[in-house]
């Protein structure tokens, strides 16, 4: 009882720290200094706040380390619903984080642009700016390639979750919805140019984000009762 009870608050406090840390790096630092349609504006703020960039990339890094551990411990959670399902969930969830790590390299690029200038002191500011822009677009293609296995990690926690009989369903349910919204940005990011202005995206992007957030704080929260509805 206390093993699950631990194994569920564990998880759930990991889960957290990824939330938060995303929610920095991926949402928070981009809307404050990005402006994708202006390279000079971008290049500003990314200037004048530069301890602010860094620290999302820190932030990113604390939470890819965080997401490596998280799966194995929701593979000891659910591991007895379905062996396999939680070996293919491990698997695909760790996959990503190579492609993560990899992809941080396009904003250290980022740092020396804006940061170096004895090392760029002979290249012209337009230069630096599309630079910059170029490594951040970069960063965004690969962010859209890692969410290929963001998503398909989700459908087999949320099978494990659905069947779990000790985790609400509905949380399930969502967390295969999630596999399908990252799956329908991915393709529509990659095949269609304009798929961006269609605005779907936002809401696909919102299932994910939705089921994940829930997920966690059920774990952290109400995880202590997981053994004792569970047989």
């Amino acid at each position: 009882m206390n093993t699950n009870k631990n194994t569920a608050r564990a998880a759930g406090s990991i889960y957290l720290i990824v939330v938060i840390t995303g929610m920095f790096s991926l949402a928070y630092i981009p809307q404050k200094l990005i402006v994708w349609n202006n390279s000079r504006v971008t290049f500003n703020n990314i200037t004048t706040s530069h301890s602010l960039f860094r620290f999302g990339i820190y932030s990113s890094v604390l939470c890819y380390v965080a997401f490596t551990f998280l799966p194995l411990l929701l593979y000891k959670l659910l591991r007895t619903v379905n062996e396999s399902h939680a070996r293919a969930m491990v698997i695909l969830a760790l996959l990503s984080v190579p492609l993560s790590f990899n992809n941080l390299q396009h904003k250290y690029a980022a740092v020396t642009i804006t940061g170096k200038e004895s090392l760029l002191q002979n290249i012209s500011l337009e230069d630096l700016q599309s630079k910059l822009m170029f490594s951040l677009y970069q960063y965004n293609d690969g962010l859209l390639l890692a969410t290929v296995f963001w998503g398909l990690w989700l459908f087999p926690l949320g099978l494990l979750v659905y069947r779990s009989g000790f985790i609400p369903k509905f949380l399930g349910i969502l967390l295969m919805l999630g596999c399908v919204g990252h799956l329908i940005n991915y393709t529509g990011n990659t095949l269609f140019e304009n798929y961006a202005q269609i605005g779907i995206g936002k809401y696909m992007g919102m299932l994910p984000a939705v089921a994940e957030i829930g997920t966690c704080f059920w774990l952290l929260f109400f995880g202590v009762q997981i053994k004792r509805n569970g047989k």
